[in-house]
């Protein structure tokens, strides 16, 4: 197969960049304004020691310097950075702002996973992958913090950047001229009340609500999985009225999505998807 033509080897590296810089903009801002709202002492009535709390802080320090280089390397590029944009978090409580931050994390190591196969230039290959080791300690000490499982799988998931995005949305308000990505987001997916999408297990029947009518015309949910191969996404038949069941291979931090079809070979493609995905646990 013939390589891709340069151009859209540089326009699709721009985008990935733009794309991580989108999410890096809004890790940074979470940090920032978690802190700016709560003391110290309300993380240390958690249980964190000193030093995790600075822990905690630094993960926004390093959170920063990712988005200094970002912007500085789509700029040496000739593409205008994506600006940080207006966001809600819906901060209540430190342990709150722990939780959501462990999600966060858990996403941004998923989509610089899922960006790498897209990325053409090496040297930009090389940097997103020096990023990726930094969001995973930071994903493997909040889990700590929250006291979970530092390592609860042994393969990540990747999520394309579709569905990264969709993830994040919630979160934004409203972003500055010339820094809304060219992305769509997939409808919203949520349990349904009585569910705890941290305490899930194989076998287990997870019934989910969707935004608007986007559950009418789902087939299957499929599970996206670091641990499952090849292909990296399990599926099992959907209802509205009974939901699905959690199935064998999915473990760890994991995303449902409500799909159309479930292919054989385990890929999940976007015109697929019909909701989601929702970040879940599976035990």
């Amino acid at each position: 197969m013939a390589p891709p033509p340069r151009n859209a080897g540089v326009a699709a590296d721009a985008h990935g960049r733009r794309s991580a810089l989108t999410l890096e903009n809004l890790e940074e801002t979470f940090y920032r304004e978690g802190f700016q709202r709560f003391p110290d002492a309300d993380f240390a009535a958690l249980g964190l020691s000193e030093r995790q709390v600075q822990d905690l802080k630094d993960i926004g320090r390093t959170e920063q310097a990712h988005v200094g280089l970002l912007q500085s390397s789509l700029a040496q590029g000739g593409v205008q950075p994506v600006q940080p944009c207006t966001y809600d978090f819906q901060f209540t409580n430190a342990a709150a702002m722990v939780q959501t931050a462990a999600v966060l994390e858990n996403v941004g190591v998923s989509a610089y996973l899922g960006a790498a196969p897209l990325l053409a230039d090496k040297g930009i290959l090389g940097t997103a992958g020096s990023i990726l080791t930094i969001e995973s300690r930071h994903q493997s000490a909040i889990r700590v913090f929250a006291r979970q499982a530092a390592i609860p799988q042994a393969f990540d998931a990747p999520l394309g950047p579709r569905a990264v995005f969709s993830i994040a949305k919630p979160f934004i308000k409203e972003c500055p001229q010339g820094s809304n990505l060219v992305l769509q987001p997939f409808p919203a997916l949520a349990m349904q009340p009585g569910q705890d999408a941290a305490a899930m297990a194989v076998g287990s029947v997870v019934r989910v609500a969707a935004e608007g009518s986007a559950a009418s015309g789902a087939q299957f949910c499929a599970f996206t999985s670091g641990g499952v191969f090849p292909g990296g996404s399990a599926f099992s038949p959907f209802s509205e009225a009974n939901g699905c069941a959690v199935p064998q291979g999915v473990a760890g931090v994991s995303y449902l999505s409500l799909t159309s079809m479930a292919p054989q070979d385990g890929v999940l493609k976007d015109e697929m998807v019909l909701a989601g995905p929702m970040v879940m646990a599976v035990s």
